[in-house]
């Protein structure tokens, strides 16, 4: 019996904590080591695709039309491509793509001369001339559409211990001949990796969130008769 369910079976959200298990003994590893130990539980459900999301960017995307891309090229798998300058370009791995926006190369953060060679003429992925000669660089946004069956050959057969579909198992299957296409995505991102970029895009200090929150959390615990006479907590500066 299936824990995942939904109204009239259109649609579910189901939250899926980390476990381990004494067939496996990790917690989640990466993207792929996430989706793989939910494997057998997500195979069951009457599906063409799957999309997997990492929680720790902000944007606003339109996933319809995202999916609708990837049927419409036949890919295996779609990678949501950011362009980017040269100097933007050299914090992230780039990716190179053919006439048709199929991947044909994946690399590690670059510089110099092996920056240079990553160089694509972003015209291709429908930017006009302009923009594109200010963003001739495409980097993953960490965002994938995967068909079901080439997520249930990948994952369990010929990427069994690769935990990342970034670095991973999206490079793996390009190097197998696989059909990894891009979907641009030219509009606002960011990568939110620290509570102080956080802070810093939204025009809060740290203090002044850590006193927030904090407050939050007394309020709260106070709503629910919790005794905090001993607790004395002031804002910082």
């Amino acid at each position: 019996m299936s824990n995942m369910g939904g109204y009239k079976n259109e649609g579910f959200v189901e939250v899926l904590a980390a476990q381990q298990s004494l067939e496996n003994p990790n917690w989640f590893q990466g993207t792929a080591s996430a989706v793989r130990q939910y494997l057998w539980l997500l195979k069951k459900h009457n599906v063409l695709e799957f999309l997997i999301l990492v929680w720790d960017h902000l944007y606003k995307m339109d996933y319809e039309t995202f999916i609708q891309a990837q049927r419409e090229t036949d890919a295996d798998i779609i990678v949501t491509a950011l362009p980017m300058d040269k100097k933007q370009a050299t914090a992230y791995g780039q990716m190179k793509i053919d006439e048709g926006g199929r991947i044909i190369e994946f690399t590690e953060k670059l510089k110099g001369e092996q920056l240079k060679a990553m160089l694509i003429d972003t015209t291709i992925l429908g930017l006009d001339d302009e923009r594109a000669k200010e963003i001739p660089f495409i980097a993953s946004m960490d965002k994938y559409g995967v068909s079901k069956d080439v997520m249930l050959n990948l994952l369990p057969e010929k990427y069994l211990g690769a935990n990342d579909f970034e670095s991973e198992d999206t490079p793996g299957a390009t190097s197998i001949g696989m059909r990894v296409q891009v979907y641009l995505y030219d509009c606002y991102w960011e990568d939110i990796g620290t509570i102080g970029h956080w802070c810093q895009i939204s025009g809060y200090s740290s203090s002044s969130i850590f006193y927030h929150l904090t407050s939050l959390m007394i309020n709260l615990i106070t709503f629910y008769g919790l005794e905090l006479s001993s607790l004395r907590v002031g804002k910082t500066h």
